[in-house]
């Protein structure tokens, strides 16, 4: 048999949100963070229009979408670098710091990629228990040491939605080396409504560790297609890119981001949608009995304990889709209202 690396004998792959499906045949899947909103036709008229170009690779440089992201957020194109989602950039960081013996710090439970994609870079993760549903960031800040090269800070947190805010993470960046970076992973940066939650991109500019990622998956709706960004200072993007595959970002993603940014006002209005819908369903479920740590992202998050994947099964019933994290509790995003209610009907029965 060929030979392969040892790591993969013991690294879990990634597990994305399944559907379900109820006798009657309704589903609903509340089990993967997707934006509940079909594409907006602006943006689908684009799509089909680049279509006319996919026999032709696309522009590897992403000139046009970097310049569109350099304009939305006001900052210069040397400090912005694209990727296949924020998660595949994210790996990019990983390989970035990569070198024998180099450690990265995260909190968890957070976004479930971070140890996967540390095991593939051949770099150690150093895991923080969280305090609560909170990151620990005294705890994190004390076991950072020379062997440490990059720390993330998920705000707000997958999958217990809660974020930190300015004094807290401001003191927290006070204390890291600025030879080790710190990605704020802020892929939930839109559904934000404290306004106690700093913006990254108001911290970086004075701070040359610290990194801003983002996606076009969630509140731009653009999951299915790919297309996450970084901004950073010019040193760390332009290392990132270096490690950027080949034509990662597909042309029709750049077409459907730089459209979707044309269209925002329009996108953020769906977004003012979920968080309502949000705030309807966490209260719905603190009048049912349950204890919810208050969301800044586009889902709430319950800990269930041994009794999660009870839970999860319960709501399968209903064909509600969530996404058990075993033994721990269940995410589950913010649908339509249709689905939002059946989710709320499953955890009554649950409960009751």
């Amino acid at each position: 048999m060929p030979r392969f690396r040892q790591i993969l004998d013991t690294m879990a792959p990634y597990t994305p949100g399944k559907a379900v499906a109820a006798p009657d045949g309704r589903s609903y899947k509340l089990s993967s963070n997707e934006s509940p909103y079909d594409p907006l036709p602006s943006v689908v008229e684009a799509i089909a229009e680049g279509a006319r170009n996919i026999h032709r690779y696309p522009d590897a440089g992403a000139v046009k979408l970097t310049e569109a992201v350099a304009e939305r957020f006001g900052v210069p194109e040397a400090h912005v670098a694209l990727g296949a989602g924020s998660v595949t950039v994210a790996q990019q960081l990983f390989e970035t710091v990569s070198e024998p013996g180099a450690e990265v710090v995260y909190a968890w439970r957070s976004f479930e990629a971070y140890p996967l994609l540390a095991d593939l870079a051949g770099v150690t993760s150093v895991r923080v228990p969280l305090a609560g549903e909170d990151h620990d960031l005294d705890a994190m800040a004390e076991v950072i040491t020379d062997r440490t090269r990059m720390v993330f800070v998920c705000n707000p947190n997958n999958p217990t939605g809660t974020a930190i805010r300015r004094a807290a993470l401001e003191s927290f960046l006070d204390r890291v080396p600025e030879t080790v970076l710190v990605v704020l992973d802020e892929a939930y940066r839109e559904y934000v409504r404290d306004e106690d939650v700093p913006d990254g991109l108001t911290l970086y500019r004075d701070r040359p560790n610290v990194v801003v990622l983002r996606t076009f998956s969630k509140a731009y709706g653009l999951a299915g297609l790919r297309v996450g960004y970084m901004i950073a200072q010019e040193p760390v993007a332009t290392a990132v890119r270096k490690t950027i595959i080949p034509f990662a970002v597909n042309s029709l993603a750049q077409v459907a981001a730089i459209a979707s940014l044309a269209a925002e006002d329009e996108l953020l209005d769906r977004v003012e949608r979920v968080v309502k819908e949000r705030t309807r369903v966490r209260e719905t479920l603190i009048g049912q009995g349950w204890t919810v740590p208050h969301s800044e992202a586009n889902f709430v998050w319950l800990r269930l304990g041994e009794r999660t994947l009870d839970f999860a099964a319960e709501c399968a019933k209903d064909g509600v889709a969530v996404r058990p994290f075993q033994p721990e509790g269940v995410r589950v995003s913010i649908g339509s209202p249709e689905a939002n209610d059946a989710f709320l009907a499953a955890a009554a029965r649950f409960r009751a």
